[in-house]
């Protein structure tokens, strides 16, 4: 094949394969020239290009296509560098692994002090490809990672769980609630919830049945709650419905339910609700809602915007929580 002209210009053999994390550029023969660029070849979310420059040494760059991506996401790249030439004999120049960040033509430059004549073959081979952030002092892959594949397949498990549910596949447990049945899957019940797997496990009603009466949830509330198990539920549904749901998850020992509306019911007490939330958190044991709610009455001194409240919730609080709630004034007032 002819090379092309003294400037870089595309040529017969400027082109780049590609395979995997492999680029190759085959040269036939530099003709009178002492410099050439490749054609644009795709790695990674870049352009690339190689040039070689032939002196007394060969003199190899690397360099993304300057543009939006290389300036606003440029290449954090490990690789190294492999040029062949077909001889006889065969010679063969590897570089050491570089990394470098690459956002030009003047960002890297292997020197190959072997000189031969005829055709050769430039190998890139990218280890690691990664974006730098404007500092570049953090950097994110763009093949997949461990993580990144996890996630994958957590979305797609999800994905399927949420079919399942929704399109009632292969349902084989019926659940009644106060007004209106659900059906669900006794083995996703069942690998959530303790409860649930005693259910099917033992010689129970509910294994005999094939069906589960959920007395004290309305049917809005339960779908919630399958909704979270399965993986399909939406956070405005989950805000309407925390406390059923907590209620249900400590019925059932569902921890993850339990954890996430805890730390919901956290983030928003208020005068209007922090009493209520205090006797939540002791009937159902949550240390830190307790604690955020005596915190709120005592340390930020709001107990005084909840006074006509106090009464009646002091007529039906369990002695144990007064207590605490008397403990807990000891310590904010103590004398200095």
């Amino acid at each position: 094949m002819n090379g092309g002209g003294s400037g870089g210009a595309s040529g017969p053999d400027s082109r780049v394969e590609t395979i995997s994390r492999l680029a190759q550029w085959r040269i036939d023969t530099f003709g009178p020239c002492s410099y050439r660029r490749s054609d644009p070849f795709k790695l990674g979310i870049w352009n690339w290009y190689l040039s070689v420059e032939k002196s007394r040494s060969i003199f190899v760059r690397l360099f993304p296509e300057p543009g939006r991506v290389a300036k606003e996401q440029p290449p954090l790249a490990r690789f190294l560098l492999r040029v062949s030439w077909a001889g006889p004999p065969r010679r063969t120049c590897v570089s050491p692994v570089h990394e470098h960040l690459l956002r030009t033509s003047d960002d890297f430059v292997w020197q190959v002090d072997a000189m031969s004549h005829g055709r050769f073959t430039i190998d890139v081979e990218f280890l690691d490809l990664r974006i730098a952030n404007n500092n570049a002092t953090e950097s994110l892959s763009v093949w997949p990672t461990e993580g990144m594949v996890q996630k994958i397949a957590s979305k797609s498990t999800l994905g399927c769980l949420s079919r399942m549910l929704t399109d009632s596949i292969h349902t084989d447990v019926t659940i009644n609630t106060t007004d209106g049945v659900l059906k669900a899957h006794k083995a996703v019940l069942a690998a959530c919830s303790p409860v649930f797997e005693s259910m099917f496990m033992h010689d129970l009603r509910e294994k005999e049945s094939s069906t589960i009466n959920i007395s004290d949830m309305c049917l809005e509330s339960c779908s919630a709650l399958l909704g979270f198990i399965y993986g399909t539920i939406e956070q405005g549904q989950f805000w309407k419905h925390r406390l059923p749901l907590l209620a249900a998850a400590n019925k059932y020992g569902i921890g993850d339910i339990k954890d996430c509306c805890e730390e919901s019911l956290l983030e928003d007490i208020t005068s209007a609700n922090v009493l209520e939330r205090l006797h939540v958190a002791w009937l159902y044991q949550l240390e830190r809602l307790k604690k955020g709610c005596l915190t709120y009455l005592f340390v930020f001194g709001k107990i005084y915007d909840v006074r006509d409240e106090m009464h009646s919730f002091f007529h039906h609080a369990d002695r144990e929580l007064m207590l605490e709630m008397f403990q807990e004034v000891l310590s904010v007032w103590k004398p200095m």
